[in-house]
C-alpha cells in the first residue's frame, strides 16, 4: 500500500467485470409498433440510477420505469453501458433457466414501454437485441462511481490522499440503499452481489486511507460497526485491530484477532488468513513501524515502453494503391500538429478480400509517423469466442509498460487508464478482425497524435468520426498481377489465357488468387491451363481453393456461423437463385417473407459483407460467396423440398409479375388467361410505363430465372415465363440472351416429351427467329408449333404460330400461301374470344393485300386492326396497326397521311423501348420520303434506322434498308455510295436466297445507273 505498511488482504478498489450470461440463438431485432409515437427528448437530460432502486430522471423529474421486470430490463441494460444484449442474453437475466412459454413477446413489450418512458434513440435494436444509448458520461450513478474511483486511484498515486479520500467519499455516497432494490431475476441477485462486493472495497480503500492520514480515532467507531455487520470479513477486522493498536488500545486490538479466529473456526473451519495472522504477531511484540503514520513514497516514473506488434507485411503485397494512399492521408493526419482529434480508420469487406494484408501494409507504411510504437491485436470477430475488450486492455497497458498490479479489473477502469496511458504519445493501433463496434470503441485511444485502423468483415457505420473505407475484389490487372508474383512471370507469360480464367473463377478475390497461386506454385509440373480447368466447375471449385492452412471456404464458413438463423435461412435461400444480383420484391419472394422483414435481413446480411447492395433495393452475391451459400442450402436446409418450394415461389413471381405487364401492355389479349396458374403473387404497376421499367430492369434476372426453371415441373411455368415476357426479345439489349434461353427451354421440352409445352417453347422461338430476320427457322418452328398445339388442344400457340406463318410468308414472297394461314389465325382468334390476336392477324393480312396490289382493302384490313387496339386501349400494339396503315397509304399515294401515321407509330414504340420496330418504322419512313422525291430526309431516315437495327432484326431487314438508302444516295448524285450499299444488300440477299436480290441486280445494272 501506498503510504503504510502493506496490509494482510488489501485489495485494489475497484468493480470486477460484468458477467454476461452465455447468448443463446437471439431473436430478431424488436422494432416499434405500428402508429407507435415516441416523443422526442433531449438525451442529455437523462439520469439513471442503479446503485440503490433501479430510477430514471429527465432532469430532477422521475420517469416512471414500470413493474419490477421492466426495470430488470431497464438494470440490465444499463449494466452493460451501451454495449448490446441480445434477446437471449436479457431473456435469461430476466427469468433464468425457467423462462415463460411467451418470454420473447413480454421482453418486446417491456422494450417498447420502456422507449416510450425513455424516448427516441436511447433504448435502441441492435443485432438482434438491445443496448441503452445516448444518455452523457456520468448519466449513470454507476459510472459516475467507477470515475470517482479512478479518479481516487490517481490521486491516491500522486500521494494526494485528501483528494483521493474524498472522491472515494463522493463515489460511496452515490448509494442509496442496497444496490438493484427490488428488482427481480437472477442476473440482478448476481449483480447485487457484486456491486456489494465493490461497495465494501471502496470503503475498506477509503478507510485504509483515513488510518494513512492518522484518522485512526475516528475510524474505530466506524470499522465496529461494519465488522458487525460482515463479521466474516477479514479485511475490516484487520484494519480495525490497526486503528485500535495506532490508539493505543493493543489488548483491543489482541481480542479483535481472538475472536476472529474463534468465530472463523466456529463458522468456516479455518484459520485466519496469514495477513491478519502475520498483524497479530506484529501487535504483540509491538512492532514500532506499525505505530507510525508513512508519509506518500515517491515512485522513480518508469522509462516509457515502445511497443512494436505489427505482423510481417506479406512480400507480395500487389495493386491497391488508391486505398494505400487514401489510408495514409488519414494515418497522416494524426501526426500533425496535435490540433487534430485522433485519426481513425475501418476497413470493411467480404472474408478473404485482404482487408488485413492492406492495413498491414499502410501500418508498416506510416510506422515513422508515430515513433512511440504500433500496438496490434486480432480481435477474432468472425470467431466463436470474440476477444474481450477488457483481457485486450489488458495486453495493450502491459505492453505500454504498466504494472500488473496496476492495472484495474473493470473496462471503464481499463480504457480510463489506457487513454491516460497514451496521452501525449503517437502510436498506431491496429484492430483487426473486429466484430462490431461495441467491442472496438473502449480500445480507441482518446487523444491527438494516436492513430487506429479498424478491419472488420462489418461496415462500422456506428464509430463516430471514423474515415470507412470498402474494400472491393481486385482489379482484373491487380489480380493478374498477384497471380504472377506468386506463380512466377514466365509461368504465367506462356498460358495468359489460362491465367485470366483462374484469376476470373477465383472472383478476383485475394485470398482464393492467393490459394489457386500457392497450388500452382507448389506443382512445377501443373500448366496453368490444368489449375483453371479444375476450377471451371463450380461444384468443386471452393473445394479446389485450398492451400495448406489457407482455405476459402473456411473464411466464409466463419462469417456464416455467426449468423442469426432467419439472417442464416436467407444466405441459403438466396443463393440458390441465378441472375447477376436479385430485387428486393423477388427476394421477398424467394424467402416467403414480407418485404420489409425481407429488407432488414438483406440489409444485415450487408452489413456483414456476406451479401452487397448493388443498388437500393438490389442486392447479389459474390460468384464464391454464393457457391458457398448453395452448398450450404444443400448442406443446412431441412428437406430438399424446401429449396424447391423457394424456386418455385421465384418463378411464380416472376410470371404473375411479367403476366401483369403483358396484360398493360396488350389489353385484351387472352394469352394471359392461357398461361400456367401461380401460387405466389406478382407486383401491380400504375401504368404501362411502370410496368416496362420493371420488365427491362429484371430482363437478366428474370432470364436467369427461366434457365434455371427449365427442367421438371417447374418447366411448363417457364416457357409460359419467356413467353410473357417476348418483348425482351425484340428490344435488342436482350434479344440474345432470350434466344438462348429459348432454345435452353425447347431443349428441355423436347426431353420432357410434352407436345403442349413443346408447342409453346417453339412458339417463343419462331419469335426469336423473326426477330433476327430467320425466316425459314421461324417457319420450321412455327409449323411444328401449329402441329404440337393441335395435337395438345392448346389453342394459344395454334393462333399465334398461324399468325407468324402468314406474316413468314409475306417476308419470303409467299403471298397466297400467307393470306391463308393469316385468315386461318382470324378465326382461331375469334373462336377464343382475342380481339387483339384478331386485330394482329388483320394487320398483318393488310401488308399481305398491300403485297398483292390489293391497296384499298389493305387500308380498309390495316382501319379494322387499329379500331379493335384502340377500343382496348392497346397503344403498344395499336402502333403496330398505324405501321400496317401507313405503309397501306404509301402504297395508295396518300404519302402525308402515312408519314403522319408511321411517326405515330414510331413514338409508341420509341417510347415502350421496341427498338426493332423503332428501327423499321424510321426505314418505313424513309420509303415515303423517298416516295415523295424528298431524297436528302429520306437518307438520314435510313441512316437512323441502320443505327437503330444495330444488332437486332437481322441481316435481311439490314439489306432494305441499304437498298433505300442506296436509292436515296443516287438520287442525291452520290452514285458511289450508292452502289456500296446496294452491293452489300445484293451480297445479303444472295447469302439468304431472297427474291430481293433481283430487284438489287437491276439497280446496279449499268442501264439503272445510267
Amino acid at each position: 500500500m501506498d503510504g503504510v505498511p502493506r496490509v494482510p488482504g488489501q485489495r485494489r478498489s475497484v468493480p470486477p467485470a460484468e458477467t454476461a450470461a452465455p447468448a443463446e440463438t437471439a431473436a430478431p431485432a424488436e422494432t416499434a409498433a405500428p402508429g407507435e409515437t415516441v416523443s422526442p427528448v433531449e438525451t442529455a437530460a437523462l439520469r439513471f440510477g442503479v446503485l440503490g432502486p433501479v430510477r430514471a430522471w429527465r432532469g430532477d423529474e422521475p420517469l416512471a420505469t414500470g413493474s419490477p421486470q421492466q426495470r430488470a430490463l431497464l438494470a440490465a441494460l444499463l449494466l452493460r453501458e451501451g454495449r448490446t444484449a441480445t434477446a437471449a442474453e436479457l431473456i435469461d437475466a430476466l427469468w433464468g433457466e425457467e423462462p415463460p412459454p411467451r418470454a420473447l413477446a413480454a421482453l418486446r413489450t417491456y422494450a417498447s414501454r420502456l422507449r416510450k418512458v425513455l424516448g427516441a434513440g436511447v433504448l435502441v435494436s441492435e443485432s438482434g437485441g438491445y443496448a441503452v444509448r445516448g444518455p452523457d458520461d456520468g448519466a449513470l450513478d454507476l459510472s459516475a462511481a467507477r470515475d470517482l474511483a479512478t479518479e481516487a486511484e490517481k490521486a491516491r498515486g500522486a500521494g494526494d490522499l485528501c483528494r483521493a479520500r474524498e472522491a472515494l467519499r463522493r463515489a460511496l455516497a452515490l448509494w442509496d440503499g442496497e444496490a438493484l432494490a427490488g428488482v427481480p431475476g437472477p442476473h440482478a441477485r448476481a449483480q447485487r452481489v457484486r456491486l456489494e462486493e465493490w461497495r465494501l472495497q471502496l470503503l475498506e480503500t477509503r478507510l485504509d486511507m483515513d488510518l494513512e492520514q492518522g484518522c485512526h480515532a475516528e475510524a474505530v467507531s466506524e470499522l465496529t460497526a461494519l465488522t458487525a455487520a460482515h463479521p466474516l470479513r477479514e479485511r475490516l477486522r484487520e484494519l480495525l485491530m490497526l486503528a485500535l493498536y495506532r490508539s493505543g488500545r493493543q489488548a483491543e486490538a489482541l481480542a479483535v484477532y481472538a475472536d476472529t479466529r474463534r468465530l472463523l473456526a466456529e463458522e468456516l473451519g479455518v484459520d485466519p488468513c496469514p495477513e491478519l495472522q502475520e498483524l497479530q504477531r506484529r501487535v504483540l511484540r509491538a512492532d514500532p513501524d506499525l505505530a507510525e503514520v508513512p508519509g506518500p513514497v515517491e515512485r522513480p516514473a518508469p522509462a516509457p515502453v515502445r511497443p512494436a506488434q505489427l505482423p510481417a507485411t506479406v512480400p507480395d503485397f500487389t495493386g491497391r494503391a488508391a486505398f494505400v494512399r487514401e489510408l495514409s492521408e488519414v494515418l497522416g493526419a494524426a501526426s500533425g500538429d496535435g490540433s487534430r482529434v485522433m485519426a481513425l480508420s475501418a476497413v470493411a469487406g467480404i472474408g478473404g478480400v485482404g482487408k488485413t494484408t492492406l492495413a498491414v501494409h499502410v501500418a508498416h507504411q506510416a510506422r515513422s509517423a508515430f515513433p512511440d510504437g504500433q500496438l496490434y491485436v486480432d480481435l477474432q470477430g468472425t470467431g466463436a469466442r470474440p476477444a474481450e475488450p477488457e483481457a485486450v486492455l489488458g495486453a495493450f497497458l502491459r505492453a505500454l509498460g504498466t504494472a500488473e498490479s496496476a492495472i484495474p479489473d473493470s473496462l471503464q477502469e481499463r480504457a480510463a487508464l489506457y487513454r491516460s496511458v497514451l496521452d501525449g504519445r503517437r502510436v498506431l493501433v491496429l484492430l483487426d478482425n473486429a466484430r462490431d463496434a461495441a467491442q472496438v470503441r473502449p480500445l480507441l485511444p482518446g487523444g491527438a497524435g494516436c492513430a487506429a485502423l479498424v478491419t472488420s468483415r462489418v461496415r462500422l457505420a456506428g464509430l463516430a468520426g471514423a474515415h470507412l473505407v470498402d474494400l472491393d475484389v481486385m482489379s482484373p490487372e491487380e489480380a493478374l498481377a498477384l497471380f504472377t508474383r506468386i506463380v512466377g512471370e514466365e509461368r504465367v507469360a506462356a498460358e495468359r489465357e489460362a491465367a485470366l480464367d483462374v484469376v476470373a473463377a477465383c472472383g478476383f478475390l485475394p485470398l482464393a488468387i492467393r490459394v489457386a497461386a500457392s497450388r500452382l506454385a507448389a506443382r512445377r509440373t501443373w500448366a496453368v491451363a490444368v489449375l483453371a480447368a479444375k476450377l471451371a466447375d463450380e461444384r468443386s471449385r471452393l473445394d479446389e481453393l485450398r492451400a495448406g492452412d489457407l482455405a476459402v471456404k473456411a473464411t466464409f464458413e466463419l462469417g456464416y456461423g455467426q449468423l442469426e438463423p432467419a439472417q442464416a435461412r436467407a444466405f441459403r435461400l438466396l443463393g440458390l437463385a441465378d441472375g447477376p444480383d436479385i430485387s428486393l420484391a423477388a427476394a421477398a419472394a424467394v424467402l416467403d417473407l414480407p418485404v420489409g422483414e425481407t429488407e432488414d435481413l438483406l440489409e444485415s446480411l450487408v452489413d456483414t459483407s456476406l451479401l452487397e447492395s448493388a443498388a437500393p433495393g438490389r442486392y447479389r452475391y459474390h460468384d464464391l460467396v454464393r457457391l458457398y451459400a448453395r452448398a450450404c442450402a444443400e448442406r443446412d436446409e431441412r428437406t430438399p423440398g424446401e429449396r424447391a418450394a423457394a424456386l418455385s415461389r421465384l418463378l411464380d413471381f416472376y410470371l404473375a409479375t411479367a403476366a401483369g405487364v403483358y396484360a398493360i401492355e396488350r389489353p385484351g389479349d387472352r394469352l394471359v388467361d392461357h398461361l400456367a396458374p401461380t401460387a405466389y403473387p406478382g407486383l401491380a404497376f400504375p401504368d404501362r410505363h411502370a410496368a416496362q421499367d420493371w420488365l427491362y430492369a429484371e430482363a437478366h434476372v428474370l432470364l436467369a430465372c427461366v434457365q434455371q426453371s427449365a427442367r421438371g415441373p417447374a418447366l411448363a411455368r417457364a416457357v409460359d415465363l419467356l413467353w410473357a415476357a417476348k418483348d425482351l426479345a425484340e428490344s435488342g439489349a436482350n434479344a440474345k440472351q432470350y434466344e438462348v434461353v429459348a432454345l435452353a427451354l425447347r431443349a428441355a421440352a423436347q426431353r420432357a416429351g410434352d407436345p403442349g409445352v413443346l408447342s409453346r417453347a417453339l412458339t417463343t422461338l419462331t419469335n426469336v427467329h423473326l426477330v433476327a430476320g430467320r425466316f425459314r427457322e421461324a417457319d420450321e418452328q412455327a409449323r411444328l408449333a401449329m402441329e404440337l398445339a393441335r395435337t395438345a388442344g392448346d389453342p394459344a400457340p395454334h393462333c399465334w404460330a398461324a399468325n407468324d406463318r402468314g406474316i413468314i410468308a409475306l417476308y419470303e414472297g409467299r403471298n397466297a400461301e400467307g393470306e391463308g394461314y393469316l385468315r386461318q389465325a382470324i378465326e382461331s382468334f375469334r373462336a377464343d374470344e382475342n380481339l387483339a390476336g384478331e386485330a394482329s392477324a388483320l394487320c398483318n393480312l393488310s401488308r399481305i393485300h398491300l403485297a398483292m396490289g390489293q391497296v384499298t382493302s389493305a387500308v380498309e384490313l390495316a382501319r379494322r386492326g387499329i379500331a379493335i387496339y384502340d377500343r382496348l386501349g392497346h397503344a403498344l400494339r395499336g402502333a403496330n396497326g398505324r405501321y400496317a396503315l401507313g405503309l397501306a397509304l404509301t402504297g395508295q399515294g396518300r404519302l402525308d397521311d402515312a408519314v403522319e401515321r408511321l411517326n405515330e407509330a414510331l413514338e409508341v414504340f420509341r417510347d415502350s423501348r421496341q427498338r426493332l420496330w423503332e428501327g423499321m418504322t424510321l426505314f418505313r419512313l424513309a420509303e415515303a420520303r423517298l416516295a415523295g422525291r424528298e431524297p436528302a430526309g429520306a437518307a438520314a431516315l435510313a441512316e437512323q434506322a441502320l443505327a437503330v437495327l444495330r444488332g437486332i432484326g437481322g441481316e435481311w431487314r439490314r439489306g432494305n434498308v441499304l437498298t433505300v438508302l442506296g436509292r436515296a444516295l443516287g438520287a442525291l448524285g452520290q452514285t458511289g455510295r450508292a452502289r456500296a450499299c446496294w452491293q452489300e444488300a445484293l451480297t445479303t440477299f444472295d447469302r439468304l436466297g431472297s427474291p430481293e436480290a433481283a430487284d438489287v441486280r437491276l439497280l446496279l445494272s449499268p442501264a439503272a445507273v445510267a
